[in-house]
């Protein structure tokens, strides 16, 4: 018999996989109880199906990156029911400040008006998904480079494209522009956006920029993706 119980400082329902980050833990958990090795490979693939509970059609990605432990680079061809996940390795520490913005909104919400739209207007929004993979194939390049300005300036121009896709809003716009304004080399929503939800920032120093935005008020932390750590 397996008992979970679960106390979680990572936000809930705000776009930075905390579903997948539970499914991985319970899924190892599980593998551990039934006598098996829990394999990166085979977390993932039990995690898969916990996934398919919590969002019905996820992408793959979240799970993907949290079983790997790893940044990585995530593709999932039309029609495919997974994905492809490849391992970008970064010679420097990737530091980001997530910061909570507006009020969240459904995500089914907000993905479905996406989807009528694109349903209505296919041509055009392949163009933006097409340009969204090449920015993301982009960033991941400049990851491996060890090119942060490069990968921020690419974080940006995803940004605008989300936007394009009708997935930002005011709060979410602030927040971008107030994290560029406090020295982020790029800034973007992550996840379904919506009215609210969680904004990341590239900082080369975070610590600063989260004591000053704690003192406005806003609710954030720093994170290092990847890249060696400071012993």
């Amino acid at each position: 018999p397996v008992k979970v119980s679960l106390e979680a400082d990572l936000p809930l329902a705000v776009g930075l996989g905390s579903s997948a980050a539970l499914s991985v833990a319970c899924a190892r958990l599980l593998l551990q109880a039934a006598g098996k090795v829990p394999t990166p490979k085979e977390a993932a693939r039990v995690a898969w199906a916990m996934e398919q509970e919590f969002h019905g059609t996820p992408s793959g990605v979240d799970h993907t990156t949290s079983a790997a432990e790893q940044l990585v680079l995530y593709w999932r061809k039309p029609g495919a029911a997974k994905g492809t996940g490849q391992v970008v390795e970064s010679p420097k520490p990737l530091h980001v400040v997530v910061t909570l913005a507006g009020e969240r909104s459904p995500t089914k919400k907000t993905v479905g008006a996406l989807r009528e739209r694109q349903a209505r207007w296919p041509s055009r929004y392949e163009r933006l998904f097409t340009e969204i993979g090449r920015v993301s194939s982009e960033g991941a390049k400049a990851v491996a480079a060890g090119d942060l300005e490069a990968l921020g300036d690419a974080m940006n121009v995803n940004q605008g494209l989300l936007a394009a896709l009708g997935l930002s809003s005011p709060p979410l716009e602030e927040m971008v522009y107030r994290l560029r304004e406090l020295g982020a080399l790029g800034a973007k929503l992550t996840g379904a956006g919506g009215d609210g939800g969680a904004v990341i920032g590239l900082f080369l120093e975070p610590k600063p920029v989260v004591t000053k935005l704690r003192r406005m008020g806003v609710r954030c932390f720093s994170s290092q993706l990847a890249g060696p750590r400071a012993s």
